[in-house]
């Protein structure tokens, strides 16, 4: 949390989807306040093939790797969700990252039989692990993948994953031997844009699965029912002794906190966004919590209502009793007034916090298939990145107006906007063992 601000972020922009036919790229994003570049992207990184949908990713190493010589934070593993294609991009130069390697999706279905690759996490051995939604065909549960430190493929991290329907995102936290897992849907359910008659078909998830990290098998399932539909991102603390963290589940609009008692794992619903009724909805919006992150004093909770348009702080100081402390609104298809005279495309979405948590930054883009359907003049009008001060002593949020990326101003036509990450690490991808 001492470390010097960030001065550049990473970010995927996407053109899959949006009818550009043009390859997805990496940006990079000057931060540095007192840079005349400030807000701005100095550095497009494109991908050599078209289709991909960049989407989230994650570094070669983390905090895990503490104390390892031969070991460092420069190779970010760069998926593509779409193509089941992985890029290993290497930031030798922090300002101009180049594509270091490229395997193929054949790789995958053949030594894996995995496909739509998802979050990315460094082992503290070197292993990298991603997580995937489906399998060589599209279909369910998924699984997790691994890659050496040379980036070869060297099959899937679990021994037995029965109980899994479906796969998403993972957190792991050795000191308790445990690993936590969610689920969304399968690759062939969820590129088809989302349709309630999948729900009431048990084509999405409802349950969280906490694994036997050295047995690498699941312990213990929740089923989060009806109040929990569609878990997406896991968040444990970041303290390696504590036993609690958060999972969102999306369509439920529903916060949870899990923790351990004695041997057991439970979780709790600790706060419920009401849907609304929306004019031209054929049901009341639900908020749809699509991420969320921890600060890493473990203080302050954020997370963002996609579809409702709000950015919420929450002081979880004590975790099963969060307070809210902060809301913007940015967007939304409520209708509700916005926090900025800005007319936004889109909700706000994916989130990365600063290490000293006093800068939240956020973009607008989920995933196209559901941009286009929810969101469709974001193909017009490209995504966003937004910084946001934070009050780390009494809690709030303000919009930074000398910071906006407005990636429908691109040199080829209007992009999404996905996941943050900075080359010092963040919230999201540093685990410490």
């Amino acid at each position: 949390m001492q470390a010097p601000p960030e001065t550049i972020a990473y970010v995927p922009c996407i053109y899959t989807g949006t009818g550009i036919d043009k390859p997805d790229y990496l940006a990079t994003i000057d931060c540095d306040s007192n840079s005349k570049y400030f807000g701005t992207v100095i550095h497009r990184l494109r991908m050599p093939n078209v289709g991909d949908e960049l989407h989230h990713f994650g570094w070669n190493a983390c905090s895990s790797c503490h104390g390892k010589a031969d070991t460092q934070r420069r190779f970010i593993v760069l998926p593509g969700i779409t193509s089941s294609r992985i890029y290993i991009v290497d930031t030798e130069d922090p300002k101009a990252p180049k594509i270091r390697k490229t395997i193929e999706p054949e790789e995958l279905f053949e030594k894996a039989n995995l496909s739509a690759p998802h979050t990315v996490h460094c082992l503290a051995d070197g292993t990298i692990m991603i997580s995937c939604l489906g399998d060589a065909k599209g279909d369910g549960p998924g699984g997790f993948l691994t890659m050496n430190d040379k980036f070869e493929i060297t099959g899937r991290w679990e021994n037995d994953a029965t109980g899994m329907k479906y796969s998403y995102d993972f957190w792991y936290q050795p000191r308790h031997n445990v690993m936590v897992s969610s689920e969304w849907g399968a690759p062939n359910t969820v590129s088809q844009g989302f349709q309630l008659e999948d729900v009431e078909a048990g084509k999405y998830g409802q349950q969280i699965h906490f694994w036997d990290w050295q047995e690498r098998k699941i312990s213990q399932s929740i089923d989060l029912g009806e109040a929990g539909m569609i878990p997406l991102e896991v968040r444990f603390h970041h303290n390696p002794d504590s036993v609690h963290g958060f999972v969102g589940a999306a369509l439920s609009s529903t916060m949870w906190h899990w923790h351990k008692q004695e041997d057991q794992w439970s979780a709790d619903n600790v706060i419920g966004v009401e849907p609304v009724e929306t004019e031209g909805w054929p049901f009341a919006v639900p908020g749809l919590i699509t991420d969320l992150v921890l600060s890493l004093d473990d203080k302050y909770l954020y997370f963002s209502n996609w579809l409702h348009g709000d950015l919420r702080q929450y002081d979880v100081s004590d975790p099963a009793h969060p307070i809210l402390a902060g809301q913007l609104w940015l967007g939304g298809v409520i209708g509700h007034k916005s926090s900025i005279p800005r007319q936004l495309a889109g909700g706000p979405q994916m989130l990365q916090l600063s290490l000293d948590g006093k800068r939240l930054y956020v973009t607008n883009s989920l995933y196209s298939p559901w941009d286009n359907q929810f969101y469709p003049d974001m193909k017009k009008g490209g995504g966003y990145m937004m910084q946001i001060d934070c009050d780390t002593d009494q809690g709030g949020m303000k919009v930074n107006e000398n910071f906006y990326v407005d990636f429908g101003a691109e040199p080829d036509g209007p992009a999404r906007a996905h996941e943050i990450r900075f080359p010092g690490g963040d919230c999201t991808s540093d685990i410490w063992i």
